[in-house]
């Protein structure tokens, strides 16, 4: 009758005197031009008539929408986001008398190319109840930037245990693990203070000449990352 094999405990982390272990952590830190550039854009209508209002607000939302088309493979993404209107009430008086009606259409537009950028919040800020807000600078969440910082802390984790072992006379000898900790803390869709907002005119009136373009300077964006990894190194002579 054979005996049940001897339960074998959890490797302990740190290693044997015949395989002592290393643990460091190596971190790496980019700075990178943004790859694309969100702006919001809010159209408005208001009036005392319902339907007026709501023909106003159509308007001038399929002009913001065929504006922002016109800068054809600049505009890498065209979303329309949240649509409400709504009454005001009067403040004095009895009853619910409806003293005008507020339409709000919310847009967003993603680019890429920055020199249009300049031009086209100037041309949409320049439409009748339209504002602009942004940009917000980020990068694509597959950009090679997060690729070279994770390499980056990857070398940086190796080097420095090389540099222990050395320190101790000897040598690494393999690696154990590596464990990535939250690697790009810098945010892909980056959702900072907007660098601007503007307002458009507040009612219909034809435009004396076309206003100049923004000089928009791309904000700088920050690529983090962390490994924590260990290695078994070759026993030194203490």
């Amino acid at each position: 009758m054979t005996s049940a094999p001897a339960p074998t405990g959890p490797a302990t982390p740190y290693g044997t005197p015949e395989a002592p272990r290393i643990a460091v952590r190596g971190e790496a830190h980019l700075e990178v031009d943004p790859e694309i550039a969100r702006i919001g854009i809010t159209v408005s209508a208001r009036g005392t008539d319902r339907t007026d209002a709501l023909n106003d607000l159509t308007r001038r939302n399929t002009t913001a929408l065929d504006l922002v088309k016109t800068y054809g493979d600049s505009v890498e993404k065209l979303e329309t986001g949240t649509f409400s209107i709504t009454p005001e009430l009067t403040k004095h008086g009895r009853g619910e008398r409806v003293r005008a009606y507020h339409g709000r259409v919310h847009i967003t537009a993603e680019l890429t190319d920055f020199t249009a950028l300049g031009e086209l919040t100037t041309r949409l800020a320049d439409l009748d109840l339209t504002r602009v807000d942004g940009p917000w600078w980020a990068l694509r969440p597959d950009s090679p930037a997060h690729r070279r910082a994770r390499q980056q802390a990857v070398r940086e984790a190796v080097q420095r245990a090389r540099e222990y072992a050395e320190a101790l006379g000897t040598t690494l000898a393999a690696l154990v693990e590596l464990a990535d900790t939250d690697a790009e803390n810098a945010q892909p869709y980056a959702m900072a203070a907007p660098q601007f907002a503007m307002r458009s005119k507040g009612f219909d009136a034809a435009a004396p000449e076309q206003a100049p373009a923004l000089d928009l300077e791309p904000e700088r964006q920050h690529v983090y990352a962390q490994v924590n990894a260990r290695f078994t190194m070759s026993p030194p002579a203490l």
